[in-house]
């Protein structure tokens, strides 16, 4: 049986990760942070088929520990400081955890068991003001906030321990990914909730931002897959994984508030709040190289993606009322 080790599999991609990992067999050990709260919502119905273990990017011995501990296989580094606004009002903790975190557990791999697959979770973010589109893996790097600039670090240090150590080391460049577990801080879900609510009489407004900013954005569970296929490959690599299709947020407000037969004209209200100091304004993957040396294809397009999330979102709101 083949052990894989997630860190961050609290999160949205840990969740659709373990699912993955433990229906091809696998034993799963999920990292998870000590805090006055536990946060498994995602992962509750995996709880007794999982194992959850103490440890935390900003301590190099708890991840050295884990990893030394448990040997596995295959190592997800998925846990950051993932939301790219609070990247604004904390630029140093985001450093530390998306940065800094990442050699932490490079280091914890090179010292307690080196010999295990790692992959890193990169980000479109990285691309920033981008320099051509699309993107692909060569398109030099631009980001334009703290959280960008913290994943550009975590990109190259990956490299660095590839070249410098001959480890088994991959970037997944992912672009925007989304499901109905994606957190409601994020504009999708803050969109598909927004709907829902308003659908069910909870609401009557949403505020927004910049509706003109584009995203390539694809299901999150599409997205796991890419990153197991990386971990099998003989050879360690980077890859850019995307639909390779770009929708304006407007597009994404259009078609939410339609899929529930609400004009969205009616609701939606512009605040200048939500305008990023430094905005990215368009995002497109070329996931030629995934889709060839991966044989990866996504599953679910944006139309599709934009409804399971309304409908999902609309079905909870229905059970808690």
């Amino acid at each position: 049986m083949s052990r894989a080790l997630i860190t961050g599999v609290t999160g949205q991609d840990g969740s659709y990760l373990a699912e993955f990992l433990l229906a091809k067999g696998y034993e799963v050990i999920g990292v998870v942070r000590r805090t006055s709260h536990d946060s498994y919502e995602r992962i509750g119905h995996l709880i007794d088929v999982m194992t959850i273990v103490p440890a935390d990017l900003l301590d190099q011995h708890s991840l050295t520990t884990v990893i030394g501990d448990h040997k596995p296989d295959e190592i997800y580094n998925l846990a950051a400081q993932s939301f790219v606004p609070t990247s604004w009002s904390q630029p140093v903790l985001t450093g530390e955890f998306t940065a800094l975190g990442v050699t932490r557990i490079l280091e914890a791999v090179r010292l307690a068991h080196p010999r295990a697959r790692f992959y890193q979770a990169s980000s479109s973010e990285m691309f920033g003001s981008v320099r051509e589109t699309p993107q692909r893996e060569a398109t030099p790097f631009y980001p334009r906030s703290p959280y960008g600039v913290a994943k550009v670090y975590g990109h190259w240090i990956t490299v660095n321990y590839r070249e410098s150590y001959n480890m088994h080391c991959n970037s997944g460049i992912l672009f925007n990914h989304e499901s109905p577990r994606r957190g409601l801080e994020f504009v999708t879900r803050k969109v598909t909730d927004a709907v829902a609510r308003i659908k069910l009489g909870l609401a009557n407004e949403l505020r927004m931002g910049n509706l003109d900013a584009k995203r390539d954005w694809g299901f999150a569970g599409d997205y796991v897959d890419a990153m197991w296929r990386m971990l099998q490959l003989d050879e360690p690599g980077d890859f850019v994984i995307g639909t390779g299709r770009m929708h304006s947020v407007k597009e994404l407000v259009e078609h939410a508030f339609g899929h529930a037969d609400l004009d969205w004209e009616k609701y939606v209200v512009i605040d200048e709040r939500f305008i990023r100091p430094a905005e990215v304004h368009t995002l497109l993957a070329d996931p030629t190289r995934a889709k060839t040396v991966l044989d990866w294809e996504p599953t679910v397009d944006f139309r599709g993606l934009v409804e399971m999330m309304v409908d999902a979102d609309v079905e909870r709101l229905s059970n808690d009322s």
